[in-house]
């Protein structure tokens, strides 16, 4: 056997085993929970010893299942979902299933080579869940500053004039006193909301700290433009860096790398709107920041808007050279982490 495809999902898994001309030779569903578990690695262990294993989500819904393979030796790959999509018409199966989508995923972990290993509970894991915590308690602070304000401004009109933003700790303490000795149900609820906020920044500064830690003095922080949680965010995007050949690779998991659009005589590309978006965020901020405050990047800028190219064309640009730097920095900083180990 060549390798073994694993579709995960919230209550079950599917498993294809493909031989070495991709053919599957045998199929399995499995519960996924931990008796299912030993159940497929048994499975495993008789119809495919020895050969690789691509999961599609072992980050989600397959995260324990990799961590119990690879505790058990085996070899264990993160395979990405548009290469599955891609692999899915291949399969000969009308229309779409589990069994279909383990077969797509058995060929593409026998196909592509370079397949990165499951990320566990590595530095980049972290960092990730840290940042979606980050952005949930930001989101819900966001929500309650908008309902105080709603409040104020029927309690206090005009309190604007006093307190200029709800987003210190400052500015709180000064709508607590605008709001003190205040009757009613709605003063009473605003002064909910200003405890709630000072809950919530309290728990954001406090992963913030905790992700200026795990970051610590990377590369990335060298680089004009780019902030702790810049830094993160590439960081737990990218993860293993090493699973990228080039960084015209990495610029297309970014959607920053452009299109082949060509036909004839005509020769031409055009922008991509896939890619990681997350990423390709990161790096708009990179750029974004270093055309306010770096002067080469000011220049390079206006260099591309003299060639005639509009402003967010020019931001493109920009974007795609610092892909480079991004790459080469990323991969610094993971050398000093493997040598510090």
């Amino acid at each position: 056997m060549s390798a073994i495809g694993i579709d995960t999902h919230k209550a079950t898994l599917v498993a294809c085993a493909i031989d070495e001309l991709g053919t599957a030779a045998d199929e399995a569903q499995f519960r996924n929970d931990p008796a299912g578990h030993h159940e497929l690695a048994a499975w495993v262990g008789r119809v495919a010893p020895g050969a690789t294993i691509g999961i599609e989500g072992s980050s989600t819904f397959g995260a324990a299942l990799a961590r119990m393979l690879v505790a058990a030796g085996l070899a264990v790959r993160d395979v990405p979902p548009h290469l599955t999509r891609h692999g899915r018409s291949a399969t000969r199966r009308a229309g779409k299933s589990d069994p279909g989508d383990a077969l797509a995923i058995a060929r593409v972990t026998a196909r592509e080579t370079g397949l990165p290993p499951v990320r566990l509970d590595d530095r980049s894991r972290h960092i990730g869940l840290l940042l979606e915590a980050r952005e949930a308690l930001v989101h819900d602070a966001t929500r309650s500053r908008n309902r105080l304000h709603a409040h104020l401004l029927v309690l206090a009109p005009g309190y604007g004039e006093r307190i200029d933003r709800l987003v210190s700790g400052v500015a709180l303490d000064r709508a607590s006193r605008l709001l003190r000795g205040r009757p009613g149900l709605e003063a009473e609820l605003a002064r909910d909301l200003i405890a709630e906020l000072r809950r919530l920044d309290g728990r954001v500064a406090r992963l913030t700290r905790r992700l200026t830690m795990l970051v610590g003095p990377d590369p990335l922080l060298g680089l004009p433009g780019i902030g702790i949680l810049t830094a993160a965010r590439l960081i737990a995007e990218t993860g293993d860096v090493r699973r990228f050949r080039s960084p015209d690779a990495f610029a297309a998991l970014a959607g920053l790398a452009p299109i082949p659009a060509s036909s004839g005589q005509i020769q031409r590309v055009r922008l991509s709107r896939g890619g990681n978006r997350q990423l390709n965020r990161a790096f708009y901020v990179i750029a974004l920041t270093q055309v306010w405050h770096h002067p080469p990047a000011k220049a390079y800028v206006a260099r591309k808007r003299a060639e005639g190219k509009t402003w967010r064309e020019a931001m493109r640009c920009l974007k795609r050279q610092l892909v480079r730097t991004v790459f080469r920095l990323l991969q610094e900083g993971q050398l000093g982490l493997a040598e510090a180990a």
